[in-house]
């Protein structure tokens, strides 16, 4: 075995580590800390999905070399090594850009304990990126749900966080609840838990016309599940408080990572468990694009009404993973690659977005309000620069990265036929108009004088970090770096699919 192939479980191992490290540091050597794991991460993971294109193929892990049941396993191909370089590298860029604020928003005594959690969080991104086990995704995606909660509850300087915090934990509990269902099920018919055994086993009784209804269920409950905990409408409720009430750097790995984390795992059970074939003659997608559908309209105009530039930001969330599942509920492998290349975008455009309503509101007095915000981008020029990138990407302009998503969901819906390409054309159009009617208002909000300055007050001008002003600058490269070099992305995309399958 090349020694490139053990850095997807190295990288699992160090962020494990990472979160007792973390603990017993002090916070500036914690941050330090967190932020070297994270740049490690991102170049053993750049590593393997070198490894992996050159390649062509994927390949099985051994975890302690044993086969399972005894042992686990990982499973590594381009598409999943393409994820997890995306997301580590992002992960690295959010704490970069809202280290500021994780000093001022979390309690002094206990900064240590978030870069802990943060650790922690990505070791379990990671794994359900890579694992080949059914129930080992589960034991992953409650351990994403327990630290996700941790990294929002910091906030003590706002009440509502606690709540939001709640509200988050009992959803994501609703979630997974579910989600255990669909493995007890499929595991009581099938016998297995491995991913290429499961879809053996399930091709092979699909045959059998008495299993169509059980697995029409366990399908259904996986869709659910993750539905819930990926904040899908209409089970997006917990999504704005959570988001609008945590600091800039978890507002923005929630809904850069987390989510995108909880929908990859969904896709990688439809393809390789079930298979696209299946999954559409069960009528589950039919449904999933009549949500994304929805979630992309009924996001826009929340957003749009909206008065709390972070409210708006989760909101627009909502539209966003609303992108993805259209693209799921195509049921058509050129759909599948219009949802995969949306993760990446949303991850690249939104944790960006976050951090630069950090930056506003440091020079805002602390507040969220678009009237407190107003001239906020003239005080703060390079989060007005992000922000105004990352909604020109949002809205799907051409170069940035936002278009390759409504380039491709829009291609992959020509080649449907009957009720679904107009139904899919439609929402694509109609989110774009309000995406463009509120970010644009955003912006222009960001970029007027204010309507009565104080002659008195003195105007807060931004001090950058170093941090902050590589966190921004390389977001803004990597936005237009995706938007014009899409193809490379998707090249790497479809031949992650066609392994899945």
């Amino acid at each position: 075995m090349a020694a490139v192939q053990n850095f997807p479980f190295v990288v699992i191992m160090l962020y494990l580590t990472g979160g007792v490290v973390c603990s017993v540091l002090r916070a500036r050597a914690a941050a330090r800390y967190c932020l070297l794991l994270n740049a490690a991460a991102t170049v053993l993971m750049a590593m393997t999905l070198a490894y992996t294109l050159q390649s062509g193929s994927s390949y099985i892990y051994l975890m302690g070399h044993f086969s399972a049941p005894w042992g686990n396993e990982l499973r590594i191909g381009p598409l999943e090594a393409l994820m997890a370089v995306c997301f580590c590298g992002v992960m690295l860029l959010t704490l970069m850009g809202g280290m500021e604020h994780i000093f001022e928003d979390c309690e002094p005594g206990k900064i240590n304990l978030y870069f802990g959690s943060v650790s922690l969080l990505m070791s379990s991104i990671v794994a359900i990126l890579f694992t080949n086990d059914l129930f080992t995704a589960y034991v992953f995606i409650e351990i994403s749900s327990i630290t996700a909660c941790a990294v929002i509850a910091v906030n003590y300087r706002n009440g509502a966080a606690l709540v939001a915090t709640t509200r988050y934990m009992i959803m994501g509990l609703l979630g997974s609840g579910v989600f255990l269902i669909g493995i007890s099920m499929l595991y009581d018919l099938t016998g297995h838990l491995l991913f290429e055994n499961l879809g053996a086993a399930v091709r092979a009784i699909s045959e059998d016309a008495g299993t169509l209804f059980p697995l029409t269920i366990i399908i259904g409950l996986f869709s659910v599940g993750m539905g819930i905990k990926s904040a899908l409408f209409p089970f997006h409720t917990w999504l704005p408080c959570a988001h609008g009430n945590a600091t800039a750097a978890s507002s923005g790995m929630l809904s850069g990572l987390v989510l995108k984390a909880n929908v990859f795992l969904l896709i990688k059970i439809f393809c390789r468990i079930f298979g696209l074939e299946s999954i559409v003659s069960h009528h589950v997608p039919d449904i999933l694009l009549v949500f994304g559908a929805c979630a992309m309209v009924f996001g826009s105009v929340s957003a749009l009404l909206e008065r709390d530039l972070k409210r708006m930001l989760a909101y627009s969330s909502v539209a966003q993973i609303g992108y993805i599942y259209l693209g799921i509920g195509m049921g058509t492998k050129a759909g599948m690659e219009a949802a995969c290349i949306q993760i990446l975008v949303h991850a690249f455009t939104k944790p960006m977005l976050f951090c630069a309503a950090g930056g506003f509101m440091s020079v805002s007095g602390g507040s969220k309000k678009m009237d407190a915000l107003r001239g906020a981008a003239r005080r703060d020029p390079l989060s007005g620069a992000a922000f105004l990138v990352g909604a020109l990407s949002m809205i799907g302009i051409p170069l940035f990265a936002g278009f390759a998503t409504k380039l491709n969901l829009t291609l992959a819906a020509l080649a449907l036929h009957g009720w679904k390409t107009w139904a899919c054309v439609a929402a694509i159009v109609l989110s774009t108009v309000l995406n463009g009617l509120y970010y644009l208002r955003a912006a222009a909000n960001l970029c007027s004088e204010p309507e009565q300055p104080d002659p008195k007050a003195e105007p807060v001008h931004a001090r950058y970090s170093w941090q902050f002003v590589t966190s921004m600058c390389v977001f803004i490269v990597l936005n237009l770096y995706l938007g014009i070099c899409s193809g490379r992305f998707m090249d790497a995309i479809h031949l992650g699919l066609e392994l899945f399958s």
